[in-house]
């Protein structure tokens, strides 16, 4: 079929003529039914700015049976979205495309196709997209529908956003008493109500641990000695197993219903944690991560990774110990080839790194591949970096200071290439970086009265559930050496968030940071000393951590969020920040008691968050549009010019006269904060109606009862206004007003 015709760049057929068939399992299907594995996925990528127009950009990933033609998927405008406006003027209504799939990596077993598509969008109104892969035949229980919807924003909006992590059972977990994923109902209805434009991972989208419990690596867990453990190689009879555990794992977890119609309608953006690998990969001691084992499975869940969550080919084999040229990583990732791993086997060499990636200079210590961090736009004034802070992780290091580098030069060059349209920065961290201290807990089970307990333990198995099954150290360790505010990451962490802060200034920039893992929610601010006498509208140094965790694992006892809660103290970042917990939950979700009734800090109950720009005419519900009222004396760029202002010698910005709200970081720092939880206009995670033009509304909604399939929630909401500072280099040059 033809494309638009008024479609400006239009659309992409990727063909690779080199697929042939031959490569890899050649054609032994006559059907025309194409048999599906897994999928359809949909991932988000990037947009990009060709003339006047704006385009979308994203990828489908299928898994089919191998030895199957070519799939074919059809893309079509259904429209723009009810009230949003006029007749988009770049396609007409019903106007579709073709699109071919390109073969990523195939095997005996299965095939693994992307579909990359480009979407313009219209300068006012919000569209809704439909691509249909036609003679599906699932081989699983999914939707069999042919056909899912999509939509995309207007070019004058920002993205409407999802964040959700921890999405698996953690292993031991009694699934049915935690009534499955079944959050992901309650993400599909509040999608309905008003679309969700992209949905981000911020790790563990999938659980690999059973892989030692009753996967291929269950004979290795149970020796006894961690010297013969360290020891045992990592052959390719073992890396074919767990090739075939993880892929499994993942064709399962992925075409779970209600997650699996998730991922086919709302684009996707993702950042691995341990879990996607195994739990507490990296952060156990050095000489026992080096161990063959966790290096072997470190190159085949990189693999899937590619594959499933970014839709793009993996290497052509990975770490092995029987295969020399495997085993020692270059700049480029593994060295060598292995003839055993590319028999009947295809993959896709003929394509540059992902335009999204910011790609590490040198291998991680335990993953023989480098890193990949992401950046992109979200719309109109909103982008996005994701740091990966798995693959270089150590104990003691979550990135090499050469990372943070490139990091930096790549937000700083989109900044400038933006020219002050990007007013939101969203930052995915994979743990939280603004929470409470807990190293007094570290010091105690680092200390030497934990080595007669663990002697007992070696000797006669005293207190099995208090040690972990890999280097025997105490289990809790790994996870509080995960955090960023573990004394071992300390430094770093500072460094990070001073960086940030400068980034801020420089480009009058609001940084929002997103963090999992910890299986609770809460809301973590840094925010400048009162010393300064700071408005939060014009402090550099005010970033919130929103803190949503897990959408699908068991939340911890309410006495660990009560432990936390309790050590919610003010505490100082440096000589210029202070950091604290925001009191966020005014009241238990439903009624039903998940903390103490004091506790306003930290939720233990499955959630996830949702974040919506507020701009002059938001949609209330998504299907109407409305005036939104201003709050907190909201004023435009040229009232704002117009009031006194005090200049800030040591930090060369300009600030409005006029204190901060709160007296410390347990009082509200301005009109966004008051009021937060239930009865918060953010609360519902669908209005944009607090009135903080230029703001954010952020919700976090949480289960109010596990044991109901429908996983409803109960939202607590907070809004952030938009930044009210001059940069550094807007003062001196006017370059980026």
């Amino acid at each position: 079929m033809a494309a638009p015709k008024n479609v400006p760049l239009g659309y992409e057929h990727v063909t690779d003529t080199r697929n042939g068939y031959g490569n890899g399992p050649g054609i032994i299907s006559s059907s025309e039914e194409l048999e599906v594995i897994c999928g359809p996925l949909l991932n988000y990528l990037c947009m990009s700015y060709e003339t006047e127009y704006a385009v979308w950009h994203g990828t489908v990933l299928l898994v089919t049976k191998p030895g199957q033609r070519q799939p074919k998927l059809e893309l079509k405008f259904l429209g723009n979205t009810a009230g949003a406006g006029a007749q988009p003027d770049l396609c007409a209504e019903g106007d579709n495309v073709v699109v071919d799939g390109l073969k990523l990596y195939a095997d005996p077993q299965k095939a693994f196709w992307r579909f990359s598509l480009k979407v313009p969008l219209n300068p006012d109104a919000e569209a809704k997209w439909q691509y249909t892969i036609t003679n599906m035949k699932m081989l699983s229980e999914a939707s069999k529908s042919p056909s899912r919807e999509f939509y995309v924003p207007a070019a004058n909006q920002s993205m409407r956003l999802m964040f959700h992590s921890c999405n698996g059972f953690s292993v031991g977990t009694d699934v049915e008493f935690w009534s499955g994923p079944v959050l992901w109902n309650n993400v599909l209805e509040t999608h309905a109500k008003r679309p969700f434009h992209v949905m981000i991972g911020g790790g563990d989208q999938i659980y690999n641990d059973s892989i030692r419990v009753d996967g291929p690596l269950k004979p290795w867990t149970k020796i006894t000695s961690p010297r013969r453990r360290r020891e045992y190689p990592f052959d390719n009879e073992m890396r074919k197993a767990c090739d075939d555990y993880y892929f499994e794992n993942y064709t399962r977890w992925y075409r779970t219903e209600p997650f699996a119609t998730a991922n086919s309608q709302i684009p996707q953006i993702n950042i691995w944690d341990d879990h996607d690998i195994i739990d507490g990969f990296g952060s156990y001691t050095d000489h026992f991560m080096q161990c063959p084992v966790f290096r072997g499975i470190g190159g085949v869940s990189f693999k899937y990774y590619c594959l499933f969550q970014h839709h793009t080919a993996p290497p052509k084999s990975t770490f092995t110990t029987d295969a020399p040229a495997t085993m020692k990583a270059g700049a480029d990732g593994t060295t060598g080839a292995d003839s055993r791993q590319l028999k009947d086997t295809y993959v896709y060499t003929e394509t540059a790194d992902d335009r999204s990636w910011i790609v590490g200079k040198r291998p991680g210590p335990y993953v023989e591949e480098r890193s990949r961090s992401l950046y992109m736009r979200l719309g109109a004034r909103m982008a996005f970096c994701g740091i990966d802070a798995r693959t270089e992780r150590t104990r003691k290091q979550v990135n090499y200071p050469d990372t943070y580098d490139l990091i930096f030069q790549r937000l700083r060059t989109e900044f400038i290439a933006a020219r002050g349209q990007i007013k939101h920065l969203i930052l995915l961290l994979g743990v939280p970086i603004a929470y409470p201290r807990l190293a007094w807990l570290e010091n105690i089970l680092a200390s030497p009265i934990i080595a007669p307990i663990k002697l007992l333990h070696k000797r006669f198995g005293v207190a099995g559930g208090f040690f972990n099954s890999f280097d025997g150290s105490v289990d809790l360790l790994d996870d509080l050496d995960d955090h960023y505010t573990s004394r071992h990451h300390k430094k770093e962490r500072r460094e990070l968030i001073k960086r940030l802060q400068g980034l801020a200034q420089e480009f009058s920039v609001r940084i929002t940071i997103l963090g999992g893992d910890v299986h609770l929610a809460a809301m973590g601010r840094f925010y400048s000393k009162t010393k300064y006498n700071i408005t939060a509208e014009q402090d550099h140094r005010y970033m919130a951590n929103v803190v949503s965790s897990a959408i699908t694992n068991k939340p911890p006892p309410s006495a660990v969020a009560n432990l936390l809660a309790r050590r919610n103290k003010i505490h100082h970042l440096d000589h210029d920040t202070d950091e604290t917990l925001l009191k966020l939950f005014d009241k238990q979700p439903g009624g039903n008691i998940k903390g103490a009734t004091w506790n306003q800090c930290t939720m233990p109950s499955r959630n996830y968050a949702t974040i919506t720009e507020v701009v002059a005419g938001s949609v209330d519900n998504g299907m109407q549009q409305q005036q939104q009222p201003t709050m907190n004396g909201d004023i435009s760029n040229n009232a704002t010019n117009s009031l006194p202002v005090l200049n800030n010698e040591k930090d060369g910005l300009m600030t409005l006269a006029g204190g901060p709200r709160g007296k410390d970081g347990h009082s509200p720092l301005h009109k966004g904060e008051e009021g937060v939880g239930t009865k918060h206009p953010a609360a519902d995670g669908v209005s944009a109606k607090s009135g903080m033009l230029g703001g954010l509304d952020i919700s976090i909604q949480v289960e109010i009862n596990n044991h109901s399939k429908g996983g409803e929630t109960e939202g607590y909401g907070f809004s952030r206004g938009k930044v009210r500072w001059q940069g550094v280099l807007n003062i001196e040059a006017n370059v980026y007003a």
